[in-house]
């Protein structure tokens, strides 16, 4: 037995088709649930309710010939006690204690249940996250996409298959100019220093260089229209003069950087490197891996778009419109079509995403591409997803198609449900958010932990207050917007991550008072487990989740919903609770049963550490 539920759904199955002759009604399901009182057992299953009505029998006799069939089955008698028919037609089943144990032993291998795949079963899984932009620091509108695509390619790692990150930075473009020009005419001038260059000081030059090219064409318009006079037409015209001077000026940086003009691509390089060293910083700290080798930005794509475009073109897959180049998509069901060219021949964000969706396929061999991109995007990569499939690009040289998947997320809200900002309405930098939730798990530490030394209580307010940001993101449904409060998610108690660490932390402490009154080195463990003896209600509860954490891993993988994994964890958090309030661990009646509950603590402990490191949580020795 590794996970009862699958295997008790299995043996359901079976005996729901020999009681009913192999024939069984649509949508038939054994209907197997977690008993809520355990003096009806472990699980109970309501199948004869549902089989009822479709077969024009009463539910006891329904329930009866199924349970026949169980007890004739050896797999489910191997695991469970006689099933019992009770009430209207419900089934109970009560696990057997050594087939539990048998279980949990299995479990307690290095894998956790987890084993790597056949060599021809891994998969190559691309997950497309952070998504920065040149000349700008993260703030809290890169938490999820950043948080959730890690969490989301350390799961797949966790299954054992091949992950490829990649960081869709924002390197490329008109925009890009603008502020490559504005820094390079600052280094011309003697007015910048690349070497002591800054992030703070390149984003208010992106900021300022987009203001210099707006150009006020309107207000001239309406001065010339209304006769405002001599002095508002000069303003307004030195305004407009201005601006398509510094527009050309971008456009002509743009096209030096096209052809590799080495004054600007080495101002280009330079900005690229400030931006990105902030980023994997910032990454850093947030336990989030991704680094330079994971990081591929728009200007990797840019040579390839013409020739994309034109094999589009070559094969009829884009046609002309109204002068733009267009994939229509009706037969996807998508009535929008993918514009890839302008009608100034200009590319778009969905051209790169075409070429990206290409090399991922046809170049690194991807099963699956999962975007974890905001909820905003969802029509873009509808319309993406699909012309990639009308052009072919998600065939693989195998001829299998991959998989592509948008893990869209919600927003991250303020107390006022708007989007979360600052005061002045500007979004709060990621790296400030990262301090403040720091300083306040120090300040929490300390109070519980005044022993602690400075240094211990940094690295351990570190983990905390970096692990609660994570830990309130990932654990809320993805698709669905969060409110951000400090409060709530540095809570040591409720579904939090200083809870979950806190959790582990009392199990590492029962070891360290094992030895120090027991003289029980934590090795034995691993040379000469004792039995597990799982007898009291508790001990059963913490054991049947333990035996869930495969599933639940595989779960949360499959669906790209690491809040999946966070609920399991929570609830393997609590029900350890439970246990350890109800059963003795170290004051046990006998050895036998305090080295068993040991093992159990321990197993309890090894889960809840992997699984924080399949989030990116940093476990704790102590807090």
């Amino acid at each position: 037995m590794t996970d009862p539920v699958t295997e008790l759904h299995e043996c359901f199955l079976s005996a729901m088709r020999a009681a009913f002759g192999g024939a069984l009604p649509e949508g038939a399901s054994p209907s197997l649930a977690a008993s809520k009182n355990p003096q009806f057992g472990d699980f109970q299953a309501n199948a004869a309710m549902g089989l009822s009505k479709a077969m024009g029998k009463p539910p006891r006799e329904i329930a009866s010939a199924i349970a026949e069939q169980l007890k004739k089955d050896e797999r489910f008698m191997a695991v469970s006690e006689s099933p019992e028919v009770a009430g209207p037609g419900f089934i109970n089943i009560r696990l057997k204690s050594a087939a539990l144990s048998r279980a949990l032993a299995a479990l307690d291998g290095v894998a956790l249940g987890i084993d790597r795949p056949n060599a021809g079963a891994v998969e190559t899984v691309v997950v497309d996250l952070c998504g920065v932009n040149l000349a700008k620091q993260m703030h809290v509108g890169h938490l999820r996409a950043t948080v959730i695509g890690d969490a989301l390619a350390r799961l797949w790692e966790r299954l054992g298959h091949k992950v490829i990150r990649q960081n869709h930075f924002g390197d490329w473009g008109l925009p890009i100019a603008m502020v490559t020009a504005a820094v390079k005419r600052g280094v011309d001038r003697g007015e910048i220093d690349l070497g002591t260059l800054t992030l703070e000081r390149l984003e208010r030059l992106y900021r300022s260089s987009q203001r210099v090219c707006e150009a006020d064409e309107k207000g001239l318009a309406a001065a010339v229209r209304f006769g405002l006079g001599p002095k508002a037409m000069a303003e307004l015209e030195a305004q407009v003069g201005g601006a398509r001077e510094a527009q050309a000026s971008s456009r002509a940086a743009l096209v030096a950087l096209q052809s590799h003009d080495p004054a600007y691509v080495s101002v280009w390089k330079r900005i690229c490197d400030i931006t990105l060293a902030s980023c994997f910083e910032i990454c850093r700290r947030l336990h989030a891996n991704v680094t330079a080798e994971a990081t591929a930005g728009e200007s990797v794509f840019a040579h390839e778009l013409e020739g994309l475009v034109a094999d589009l073109v070559e094969r009829g897959v884009a046609v002309e419109s109204e002068g733009a180049l267009v994939v229509r998509l009706e037969e996807f069901g998508i009535k929008e079509p993918c514009l890839v060219r302008k009608t100034g021949g200009g590319f778009l964000y969905a051209t790169t995403d075409l070429a990206a969706i290409r090399r991922r396929v046809q170049s690194f061999g991807a099963d699956r591409v999962i975007y974890a991109v905001d909820a905003r995007q969802s029509l873009h990569f509808r319309q993406v997803f699909a012309a990639a499939r009308k052009a072919g690009y998600t065939r693989r040289s195998d001829g299998a198609e991959a998989l592509l998947f948008h893990a869209a997320f919600g927003t991250v809200l303020g107390d006022d449900g708007t989007p979360f900002k600052t005061r002045s309405g500007e979004n709060v930098r990621l790296s400030d958010l990262l301090d403040e939730a720091v300083a306040r798990a120090e300040a929490a530490v300390k109070e519980k932990s005044p022993e602690l030394s400075e240094v211990e209580r940094r690295a351990i307010a570190e983990a905390v207050g970096t692990g609660a940001i994570k830990y309130a993101d990932l654990s809320n449904d993805r698709v669905k917007d969060y409110v951000f409060s400090f409060d709530r998610m540095l809570a040591f108690e409720g579904n939090t991550g200083p809870y979950l660490q806190y959790a582990l932390v009392r199990v590492r402490s029962i070891f360290r008072k094992a030895k120090e009154q027991f003289g029980i080195e934590e090795s034995v463990f691993e040379r000469s487990p004792p039995a597990m003896t799982i007898v009291a209600p508790e001990e059963k509860a913490v054991a049947l989740l333990l035996l869930r954490y495969p599933g639940a891993v595989r779960a949360a993988a499959e669906s790209c919903e690491p809040h999946r994994l966070c609920a399991y964890l929570y609830d393997l958090a609590g029900a350890f609770s439970s246990f350890f309030a109800s059963c003795p661990v170290l004051q046990a009646e006998d050895e036998a049963t305090r080295m068993s509950r040991l093992r159990l603590s321990r197993l309890v402990g090894r889960v809840l550490r992997d699984g924080l490191d399949v989030l990116g949580i940093v476990p704790l020795e102590r807090m």
